[in-house]
C-alpha cells in the first residue's frame, strides 16, 4: 500500500470514466432512447472534498449523455470528454491544456478502452468490477465497485496520500 501511496501523492488530476465506474456500467433506456443513469451520491461528495483540495477532476466517456453533462455541472467539473472513440486524444489535450507530466495525474477506469489512458498515468486505477484485463494493468483497484463508492475509495486515497484526508473528515465534526 505504501507504493500506492506514493504513486498517489503527486497527483494533480483525477480523470474518471463514466459507465462502469461512477455508474454500475448498465445502460438503462425508456422506449423513446431517452437514457437513466444512477451515480452514488458518497461519490460525487467524494469528487466534491477531493477538488476542494485542489486536485481537479475531468472525465473521459466514450459515450454522450445530458445526464453526465448535468451531473459534472453540478459537481463543478468543467473539463467533461463525452463521444471520445480514442480517449488518448482527450487525455493528451488534458495533459497540454492543465501544463500536467503523466505522473501528476491519475485515471480510472473499468473496462479495455480505458487501458490505452491507464498505461500512460502515473496512477492507473481499476474498479472492483473491472475487467480481468485491466485489472492486471492497473496500479490499484478499489475495493467497492463501480457506481457503488469506487470514485469516493478513489478521492480518498488520494487525499489520505497527500495528508488531506483527515482534515477534509474532520470539517464535519463542527467546531
Amino acid at each position: 500500500m505504501q507504493a500506492i501511496l506514493e504513486r498517489a501523492q503527486p497527483i494533480r488530476l483525477v480523470i474518471f470514466d463514466v459507465d462502469g465506474v461512477l455508474t454500475d456500467g448498465r445502460l438503462i433506456l425508456d422506449d423513446r432512447g431517452t437514457e437513466y443513469k444512477a451515480f452514488h451520491s458518497r461519490d460525487g461528495h467524494g469528487m466534491k472534498m477531493l477538488q476542494e483540495t485542489g486536485v481537479r477532476i475531468a472525465i473521459i466517456t466514450g459515450r454522450s449523455s445530458e445526464v453526465v453533462r448535468h451531473r459534472m455541472a453540478s459537481l463543478g467539473i468543467e473539463h467533461v470528454y463525452q463521444g471520445q472513440k480514442d480517449k488518448l486524444v482527450a487525455y493528451q489535450d488534458l495533459k497540454t491544456k492543465l501544463a500536467l507530466q503523466s505522473e501528476q495525474i491519475a485515471y480510472v477506469g473499468d473496462d479495455v478502452v480505458d487501458l490505452p489512458v491507464m498505461r500512460q498515468v502515473g496512477l492507473a486505477i481499476a474498479v472492483a468490477d473491472a475487467h480481468d484485463w485491466v485489472k492486471q494493468h492497473a496500479h490499484w483497484h478499489t475495493s467497492q465497485p463501480g457506481g457503488h463508492g469506487a470514485a469516493r475509495a478513489v478521492c480518498e486515497l488520494i487525499m489520505e496520500a497527500q495528508q488531506q484526508l483527515t482534515a477534509k473528515l474532520s470539517e464535519y465534526l463542527g467546531k
